[in-house]
Protein backbone atom coordinates (compact mmCIF):
# COMPACT_ATOMS: atom_id res chain seq x y z
CA UNK A 1 0.00 0.00 0.00
CA UNK A 2 1.54 3.31 -1.00
CA UNK A 3 1.96 5.40 1.70
CA UNK A 4 -0.07 8.61 0.47
CA UNK A 5 -2.94 6.25 0.59
CA UNK A 6 -3.03 5.12 4.02
CA UNK A 7 -4.62 8.73 5.68
CA UNK A 8 -7.74 8.28 3.12
CA UNK A 9 -7.77 4.40 4.35
CA UNK A 10 -7.52 5.59 8.03
CA UNK A 11 -10.17 8.16 6.96
CA UNK A 12 -12.37 5.66 5.32
CA UNK A 13 -12.77 3.29 7.88
CA UNK A 14 -13.11 5.45 10.94
CA UNK A 15 -16.09 7.00 9.08
CA UNK A 16 -17.43 3.51 8.43
CA UNK A 17 -16.95 2.52 12.53
CA UNK A 18 -19.12 5.99 13.40
CA UNK A 19 -21.66 5.05 11.02
CA UNK A 20 -22.19 1.53 12.72
CA UNK A 21 -21.73 3.23 16.14
CA UNK A 22 -24.45 5.57 15.64
CA UNK A 23 -26.59 2.97 14.65
CA UNK A 24 -25.75 0.89 18.00
CA UNK A 25 -26.13 3.49 20.26
CA UNK A 26 -29.83 4.30 18.90
CA UNK A 27 -30.69 0.91 18.54
CA UNK A 28 -29.43 0.48 22.37
CA UNK A 29 -30.96 3.88 23.60
CA UNK A 30 -34.23 3.05 21.95
CA UNK A 31 -34.49 -0.41 23.93
CA UNK A 32 -34.31 0.94 26.94
CA UNK A 33 -36.88 3.62 26.20
CA UNK A 34 -34.07 6.39 27.16
CA UNK A 35 -34.43 9.99 25.90
CA UNK A 36 -31.27 11.75 24.06
CA UNK A 37 -31.72 13.77 27.49
CA UNK A 38 -31.97 10.23 29.74
CA UNK A 39 -28.46 9.35 27.98
CA UNK A 40 -27.03 12.41 28.42
CA UNK A 41 -27.47 12.53 32.13
CA UNK A 42 -26.55 8.33 32.70
CA UNK A 43 -23.52 8.81 30.52
CA UNK A 44 -22.00 12.34 31.25
CA UNK A 45 -22.03 12.88 27.33
CA UNK A 46 -23.67 15.86 26.30
CA UNK A 47 -26.56 15.34 24.34
CA UNK A 48 -25.75 17.50 21.39
CA UNK A 49 -22.93 15.05 21.04
CA UNK A 50 -25.02 11.86 21.04
CA UNK A 51 -27.41 13.03 18.91
CA UNK A 52 -24.43 13.70 16.32
CA UNK A 53 -23.18 10.56 17.14
CA UNK A 54 -26.53 8.67 16.03
CA UNK A 55 -26.31 10.79 13.19
CA UNK A 56 -22.75 9.97 11.70
CA UNK A 57 -22.11 13.85 11.92
CA UNK A 58 -18.80 13.28 14.12
CA UNK A 59 -16.01 10.90 15.17
CA UNK A 60 -16.57 10.18 19.14
CA UNK A 61 -13.08 10.12 21.65
CA UNK A 62 -12.42 6.44 22.65
CA UNK A 63 -13.41 8.16 26.19
CA UNK A 64 -17.04 9.27 25.15
CA UNK A 65 -17.37 5.62 23.66
CA UNK A 66 -16.33 4.47 26.66
CA UNK A 67 -19.28 6.61 29.17
CA UNK A 68 -21.73 5.93 26.43
CA UNK A 69 -21.27 2.18 26.57
CA UNK A 70 -21.06 1.79 30.85
CA UNK A 71 -24.39 3.95 30.52
CA UNK A 72 -25.77 1.04 27.79
CA UNK A 73 -24.69 -1.88 29.83
CA UNK A 74 -22.39 -3.32 26.82
CA UNK A 75 -18.86 -3.65 26.48
CA UNK A 76 -17.05 -1.71 25.10
CA UNK A 77 -15.36 -4.61 22.87
CA UNK A 78 -18.69 -5.74 21.62
CA UNK A 79 -19.81 -1.78 20.98
CA UNK A 80 -17.09 -1.90 18.33
CA UNK A 81 -17.57 -4.55 16.38
CA UNK A 82 -18.62 -4.17 12.47
CA UNK A 83 -21.03 -6.15 11.74
CA UNK A 84 -19.25 -7.31 8.57
CA UNK A 85 -16.55 -7.98 10.56
CA UNK A 86 -19.34 -9.91 13.29
CA UNK A 87 -17.88 -13.79 14.35
CA UNK A 88 -19.59 -16.59 12.76
CA UNK A 89 -19.70 -17.86 16.68
CA UNK A 90 -20.49 -15.05 19.10
CA UNK A 91 -20.21 -16.24 23.20
CA UNK A 92 -21.34 -13.85 25.64
CA UNK A 93 -20.50 -14.13 29.15
CA UNK A 94 -22.58 -14.16 31.97
CA UNK A 95 -20.52 -10.80 32.92
CA UNK A 96 -21.87 -9.03 29.57
CA UNK A 97 -26.00 -9.90 29.63
CA UNK A 98 -27.12 -6.93 30.23
CA UNK A 99 -30.20 -7.46 33.61
CA UNK A 100 -32.99 -5.72 34.48
CA UNK A 101 -34.64 -5.75 37.96
CA UNK A 102 -38.90 -5.29 38.40
CA UNK A 103 -39.93 -2.27 40.74
CA UNK A 104 -39.81 -4.84 43.96
CA UNK A 105 -36.73 -6.09 42.72
CA UNK A 106 -38.10 -9.89 42.24
CA UNK A 107 -38.01 -10.59 39.29
CA UNK A 108 -35.10 -10.35 36.93
CA UNK A 109 -35.09 -10.56 33.12
CA UNK A 110 -31.72 -11.32 31.25
CA UNK A 111 -31.63 -9.71 28.19
CA UNK A 112 -30.30 -12.80 25.84
CA UNK A 113 -31.90 -11.78 22.68
CA UNK A 114 -29.60 -9.88 19.64
CA UNK A 115 -29.02 -6.42 19.69
CA UNK A 116 -29.84 -5.59 16.15
CA UNK A 117 -33.05 -7.42 16.47
CA UNK A 118 -34.62 -5.01 19.41
CA UNK A 119 -36.72 -2.93 17.16
CA UNK A 120 -39.25 -5.87 16.33
CA UNK A 121 -37.78 -8.67 18.48
CA UNK A 122 -36.46 -8.79 21.91
CA UNK A 123 -36.27 -12.33 24.03
CA UNK A 124 -34.89 -12.22 27.97
CA UNK A 125 -34.39 -15.58 30.48
CA UNK A 126 -36.93 -14.74 33.47
CA UNK A 127 -36.22 -15.88 36.62
CA UNK A 128 -38.85 -14.45 39.70
CA UNK A 129 -38.72 -15.11 43.38
CA UNK A 130 -42.57 -16.41 44.46
CA UNK A 131 -44.87 -13.30 44.53
CA UNK A 132 -42.37 -11.07 42.58
CA UNK A 133 -44.55 -8.25 39.92
CA UNK A 134 -43.53 -7.52 37.06
CA UNK A 135 -45.64 -4.11 35.78
CA UNK A 136 -44.78 -3.52 32.25
CA UNK A 137 -46.44 -0.39 30.22
CA UNK A 138 -47.66 -0.81 26.31
CA UNK A 139 -45.83 -1.47 23.50
CA UNK A 140 -45.85 -0.64 20.35
CA UNK A 141 -49.77 -1.31 18.31
CA UNK A 142 -49.72 -4.68 17.45
CA UNK A 143 -47.07 -6.60 19.77
CA UNK A 144 -47.51 -10.07 21.17
CA UNK A 145 -45.58 -11.11 23.60
CA UNK A 146 -44.65 -15.02 24.99
CA UNK A 147 -44.28 -16.33 27.90
CA UNK A 148 -42.92 -20.02 28.04
CA UNK A 149 -42.81 -21.34 31.73
CA UNK A 150 -39.52 -23.65 32.91
CA UNK A 151 -40.49 -23.61 36.49
CA UNK A 152 -43.19 -22.74 38.60
CA UNK A 153 -46.38 -20.75 37.74
CA UNK A 154 -47.28 -17.73 36.32
CA UNK A 155 -50.43 -15.29 36.50
CA UNK A 156 -50.47 -12.97 33.09
CA UNK A 157 -52.71 -9.89 33.55
CA UNK A 158 -53.86 -8.08 30.47
CA UNK A 159 -56.93 -5.37 29.82
CA UNK A 160 -58.28 -7.28 32.71
CA UNK A 161 -58.30 -10.55 32.18
CA UNK A 162 -55.89 -13.02 34.39
CA UNK A 163 -54.62 -16.36 32.56
CA UNK A 164 -52.60 -18.51 34.87
CA UNK A 165 -49.56 -20.27 32.99
CA UNK A 166 -47.88 -23.25 34.28
CA UNK A 167 -44.19 -25.34 33.94
CA UNK A 168 -44.17 -26.46 30.30
CA UNK A 169 -46.93 -24.43 29.02
CA UNK A 170 -46.88 -20.74 26.87
CA UNK A 171 -48.97 -17.92 26.90
CA UNK A 172 -49.55 -15.51 24.02
CA UNK A 173 -51.08 -12.09 24.48
CA UNK A 174 -51.37 -8.75 23.59
CA UNK A 175 -48.44 -6.62 24.92
CA UNK A 176 -49.76 -3.09 23.00
CA UNK A 177 -51.36 -2.26 26.82
CA UNK A 178 -50.23 -2.21 30.24
CA UNK A 179 -49.64 -5.93 31.27
CA UNK A 180 -48.87 -7.74 34.23
CA UNK A 181 -46.92 -10.86 35.28
CA UNK A 182 -47.09 -12.11 38.77
CA UNK A 183 -45.00 -14.53 39.99
CA UNK A 184 -47.56 -16.77 42.10
CA UNK A 185 -47.00 -17.62 45.59
CA UNK A 186 -45.37 -21.05 47.02
CA UNK A 187 -42.10 -21.61 44.50
CA UNK A 188 -39.96 -19.19 42.65
CA UNK A 189 -40.88 -19.15 38.53
CA UNK A 190 -38.21 -19.52 35.71
CA UNK A 191 -40.01 -18.61 32.08
CA UNK A 192 -38.38 -17.15 28.92
CA UNK A 193 -39.98 -14.16 27.53
CA UNK A 194 -40.45 -13.37 23.26
CA UNK A 195 -41.56 -9.63 22.82
CA UNK A 196 -42.76 -9.20 19.00
CA UNK A 197 -43.09 -5.71 18.36
CA UNK A 198 -45.55 -4.13 15.47
CA UNK A 199 -46.67 -7.75 14.97
CA UNK A 200 -50.20 -8.03 13.58
CA UNK A 201 -52.88 -7.73 15.90
CA UNK A 202 -54.35 -10.66 17.66
CA UNK A 203 -57.94 -11.05 17.16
Amino acid sequence: MAEKDKPRDFETGAAALSGQLGKTIQRLRKNYNLSLSELAEQSGVAKSIISQIERNETNPTLATIWRLSQALDISIERFLVDSDDAPVIEKISKGDTPILLSEDGKVRLAIIGWLKTVEWLQWYDVHAEAGGVLDSDAHQRGSVECLSVFHGAFEVEVGGQKEIVRAGETLRYRCDRQHIIRCLEGEAGHATMVVILKAAVME
